[in-house]
């Protein structure tokens, strides 16, 4: 199935003094990936206006933009709009059936995906990650089945409880609490296939919700999300998500991936100012769009 939808990303800043320079890096527009996605049309605002705006692509293939504020300014606004089109290929059988050993990469057959096997300042791979994979990853058994496993045993043994980590929560923290976000339990499914070997993305982007039957869409109602995706053994990669217990089909647009969340984060920069308080607020409205 092929989806399009409308993605709109605002998010607002508000500081208790003026701010005299801002720098900013956003990673908002998604990736163009052949067979999978297209992104039609994308535009970046930014008020007040900056003075220089740059576009580049990152190590990884990632579209990013910087941006450089020199107006005074007691609130920041940037959005990205952007409309996309995803179309999801099932992989195919008889890989998914293969023993998960057989998808171990080596620099003979896929040089870059072996970076993806390492550890990275927010995966770490202590022996708490690599005990807890074990117990999914036994010997030949088949690596479709072994994923959907992961998947489900992060679900029911993780709450998902905004507000008990924070952007720089290690992999260790989350197993120790139980308890994280969408991107803690991307980590801690990351750890887990790079601490058998596999390699494995942290993936950054948006998730379209189905409104309850009967019930409207809530525009702004949707977020940022993020989620994994393994390399297989014919080279393809599996998206999966640990957050809703499920594979990454159509409904999920990819903005960007990376070895964690601080690859790839959706804005991060630095102000000057004297302001001792600030206020952010984030809305996300993935807004699906018929095709013609």
């Amino acid at each position: 199935m092929t989806r399009r939808y409308r993605i709109e990303h605002r998010t607002e800043y508000r500081y208790s003094d003026e701010v005299s320079t801002s720098f900013g890096r956003g990673y908002l527009r998604p990736r163009e990936i052949p067979g999978r996605q297209r992104c039609l049309n994308y535009s970046l605002t930014i008020e007040p206006g900056p003075s220089d705006l740059t576009h580049d692509i990152d190590v990884f293939g990632n579209p990013n933009s910087y941006f450089h504020v020199t107006h005074s300014h007691t609130e920041l606004v940037v959005t990205g709009l952007s409309e996309v089109e995803v179309t999801v290929p099932a992989s195919d059988p008889d890989v998914l059936a293969q023993p998960w050993e057989r998808a171990r990469p080596s620099g003979f057959d896929d040089a870059k995906a072996v970076e993806f096997t390492l550890a990275s300042p927010l995966v770490r791979m202590p022996g708490q990650v690599h005990d807890y994979a074990r117990a999914t990853f036994t010997e030949r058994r088949p690596i479709g089945e072994a994923i959907i496993d992961l998947t489900h045993r992060i679900f029911t043994e993780f709450k998902y409880h905004p507000g008990s980590t924070n952007v720089s929560s290690t992999v260790a923290d989350v197993l120790e609490a139980r308890a994280g976000v969408c991107q803690d339990f991307a980590h801690v499914a990351v750890a887990c296939l790079r601490s058998v070997g596999l390699a494995c993305r942290y993936v950054s982007g948006y998730l379209a919700t189905d409104p309850p039957p009967g019930k409207e869409r809530m525009v702004g109602a949707d977020a940022s999300h993020a989620w994994a995706a393994v390399r297989l053994a014919d080279g393809s990669w599996l998206g999966f998500d640990p957050t809703n217990d499920q594979l990454a089909d159509e409904r999920y647009t990819i903005v960007a991936w990376g070895r964690d969340y601080d690859d790839v984060p959706p804005l991060r920069g630095v102000i000057y100012t004297d302001a001792e308080s600030n206020e952010m607020d984030v809305s996300v409205d993935v807004a699906p769009l018929t095709l013609i």
